[in-house]
């Protein structure tokens, strides 16, 4: 028999910072930051809800500087996911 551990969602709301003026395509990294963890990550704003590891999904999004955004972690390394992207989203 196997157990299931119980894993509660996290969730934060932050403010979109501007990316470094390095990072050429800061929705590319976002996606690849996401796709690190095992965890569902996705980003929500007003309505529209997408899977932070789909490019297409986060380019639909269209995340800009002061956008107020809401990050969703699940699974067995949420906590980590939520530092990291909200330590980029936030930059």
């Amino acid at each position: 028999m196997q157990l299931e551990e119980d894993y509660r969602m996290e969730s934060k709301t932050v403010l979109v910072g501007a990316p470094a003026e390095e990072e050429l395509n800061p929705v590319a990294k976002l996606v690849q930051i996401a796709c690190q963890y095992e965890s569902s990550i996705y980003l929500e704003n007003g309505t529209r809800k997408v899977n932070a590891k789909s490019i297409m999904g986060m380019m639909a999004l269209t995340l800009h500087k002061g956008m107020s955004v809401t990050i969703y972690t699940d699974g067995t390394d949420e906590e980590a996911a939520m530092k990291s992207m909200e330590a980029y989203l936030g930059c």
